[in-house]
């Protein structure tokens, strides 16, 4: 197992908050999450040379 990194992350209080309760509902850490999240965008970006899926680009359709 490779030994991982420690990064200083400076984020609002509301973004954490919102992480923090995104964590709990998918039953992981803070931490976890975030490294989680930052693993999909890397993979994302692997895949297709983009940053984010190509649906989240197009306007949404409104009702």
């Amino acid at each position: 197992m490779s030994k991982k990194k420690q990064v200083p992350l400076r984020i609002s209080e509301e973004l954490y908050d919102e992480l923090a309760a995104w964590a709990a509902d998918d039953f992981r850490s803070i931490n976890g999450q975030i490294e989680y999240l930052l693993t999909l965008c890397v993979r994302q970006r692997k895949k297709n040379g983009r940053y984010i899926p190509e649906e989240l680009t197009k306007p949404q359709a409104t009702e």
